[in-house]
This record gives C-alpha cells, structure tokens and sequence, in this order.
C-alpha cells in the first residue's frame, strides 16, 4: 500500500493534548471567575463529569442514581463554589431539597456549557497519567486508579445545540 500524497504527515507533537488541556483551562477559568464575581447577567453552566473519575466526591444516592456521568446546572441556587490550585471544583447543591457538596477535579470534566452564549466544549477525561504528569507524587486508591484508567463509553447528553456553528467548508 502506498502513502496518499496528500495526507499530511503523522505529528510528533501532542497538539490534541494540548489543545484539551486549554479548553480545560477555559472551563476552569470561568467556573474561578463565577466563584469570584458570581454569574454576570443571564450566564450559566451546564458541567458534565465523570462521577466514576477517581477524586470525585458526590453523595452515595448521586453516586447511585448517576453511577458513571451527570450533569449539574449552576445558575440560581449554588453556594460555596471554588477552584483550588490543585484544579479541583467544590460546589454546593441542593437535590431533591437535599444540600450536597460536590468535589470534582478538573480532570472528571467532560463536558461544559454556557446556554446564553450558545457556547459549548465537550473534553475527553484525563487520565491517571496525564494526572500524574502534572502532580508527581499524588497517589490514589487502587479501586479508584482502576476504575479511571479503563473508562466507560459515557452516556452523554449532547451538547451541540450549544455550540456556535461554522459555515460548511468546501
């Protein structure tokens, strides 16, 4: 079999990798600006993560009812919204009237969405060693490393109505 011409050439480079690594920075700079300022005018998120990703916190019933991915919307009623330096979200929630606290670090996040704006990012979540790479030293159950290292198909609301669209290339 011979090369087509005009296949461009396999990259050395990790540009995927990198270009995941920065819309997740631009999640987590949004959620750190609405943990400063609030949410600006109509703005708010839909955060789809992995509730199966090692480090996620939720509530055994979440847990339970949304054994592999959920979707939480920050809009009206959260409290106690933070992004530490390590890149992990805590926010509280209320469920079924219930009051919950939710840690999810940045690398459970799979999807984001800001409905006002139309804008969308669907991310792929990161994996033991991509966690490892950026925190040498950092440990974590065996259960949980096993579980995050051979991730299920998620079940995924899409997020493409919220999307801005391109016009069609030719």
């Amino acid at each position: 079999m011979t090369e087509d011409p005009t296949d461009p050439p396999e990259s050395l480079l990790p540009y995927e990798g990198w270009l995941e690594e920065a819309q997740r920075q631009v999640v987590l700079r949004a959620l750190a600006y609405a943990s400063e300022h609030g949410l600006p005018g109509n703005h708010h998120f839909y955060l789809t993560f992995r509730t199966d990703y090692a480090g996620v916190h939720i509530p055994a019933r979440l847990l339970a009812q949304y054994p592999e991915e959920m979707t939480i919307v920050l809009q009206h009623q959260f409290w106690d919204l933070k992004v530490d330096e390590d890149q992990v979200l805590t926010v509280g929630l209320s469920f079924s009237g219930i009051p919950s606290t939710l840690v999810i670090p940045a690398g459970a996040i799979v999807g984001f969405a800001d409905p006002y704006v139309h804008f969308g990012l669907r991310l792929q979540p990161q994996t033991i060693e991509d966690d490892v790479a950026e925190d040498e030293g950092a440990t974590e159950p065996a259960a949980e490393t096993e579980a995050a290292e051979t991730p299920e198909v998620p079940q995924v609301v899409s997020l493409d109505a919220f999307r801005r669209r391109s016009p069609p290339k030719d």
